[in-house]
């Protein structure tokens, strides 16, 4: 099953839609962490969500959506960018267990909050914020659309460990062309009878056709996705000057340089003490080359 999404909408009506699976980029988040199951679905939801969001905000740039809690797990992060690559991480807080089976959303992040970010090529950066006040991903998300963007947005999410996959329905503002009062209502009914082994186990057209094969449904080419990370040498450099002079001329003279890696692909970074001296004289200047 090919890593994409799905663009569709009802013809004569106001309801349009995205359908996301993963398998490949999915397994290339999991495969460089160590999580547990119940971690490891919840971070599947997440590739698919950010997935979707960013397709149905049609972003030129990067969205990342943050879940901050307050329980075991302290934090999880998706990114994705407008080439269709998507990463994640997961952190857990200090001391904390993590359950090594099923796990529900509010069980594993408690209290707290979402974050997502949109960060354009061109333009302001732009935050929304919203509670975690429902008892999963996609509600909270629901929450969001409905708040931030005053759209009334649907969303079916599923991950299992080896495949994820979400559904989005979107009610546009315009009821200009829409000649069917009761689309809206209808295409979320129909949406709710979709079992989580349908959204990971078929085929995009199978599932629209199973849901909405009575309905009049236009079908647009699907985007490839794939797993792909945005660090750079000159970004962790970025990282490392916030950090401030003199804590970087204590490390370099306790361990001689500077090695760190990016959390999300684990690829390694090294400056020496030249380098890191480099980076203070002129934090604007390309990043040094490796040594």
């Amino acid at each position: 099953m090919s890593d994409q999404i799905q663009r569709f909408m009802f013809d004569q009506t106001n309801v349009r839609g995205e359908i996301v699976t993963l398998s490949t980029a999915y397994h290339e988040v999991l495969t460089r962490h160590a999580y547990p199951p119940a971690v490891n679905e919840l971070l599947g939801e997440l590739l698919a969500a950010v997935a979707l969001l960013t397709d149905t905000i049609k972003l030129d740039g990067t969205l990342s959506i943050e879940v901050r809690g307050q329980g075991v797990l302290s934090l999880l992060m998706a990114e994705s960018n407008p080439g269709g690559e998507l990463r994640a991480i997961a952190r857990v807080a200090q001391d904390s267990h993590l359950p090594s089976e099923r796990a529900d959303f509010r069980e594993l992040v408690g209290e707290g909050q979402i974050v997502i970010t949109l960060d354009p090529r061109e333009g302001k950066r732009y935050q929304g914020i919203v509670a975690l006040d429902h008892e999963t991903l996609s509600g909270c998300l629901e929450a969001y659309f409905g708040k931030s963007e005053q759209l009334p947005t649907r969303l079916w999410l599923a991950a299992d460990g080896e495949r994820a996959g979400g559904l989005l329905l979107q009610r546009l503002p315009d009821a200009s062309q829409n000649q069917d009062v009761d689309a809206w209502e209808r295409s979320v009914a129909l949406a709710d009878t979709i079992k989580p082994e349908e959204l990971l186990g078929l085929e995009q057209r199978e599932v629209l056709y199973r849901l909405y094969h009575e309905e009049t449904v236009r079908v647009f080419d699907p985007k490839a996705l794939r797993f792909g990370c945005t660090c750079s040498r000159e970004r962790m450099a970025g990282g490392l000057i916030t950090l401030g002079a003199a804590e970087l001329r204590d490390i370099v003279r306790e361990k001689g340089a500077i090695d760190t890696q990016c959390h999300f692909c684990h690829t390694k970074y090294h400056y020496t003490a030249a380098d890191v001296e480099t980076l203070l004289e002129n934090p604007d200047a390309p990043s040094p080359v490796i040594h």
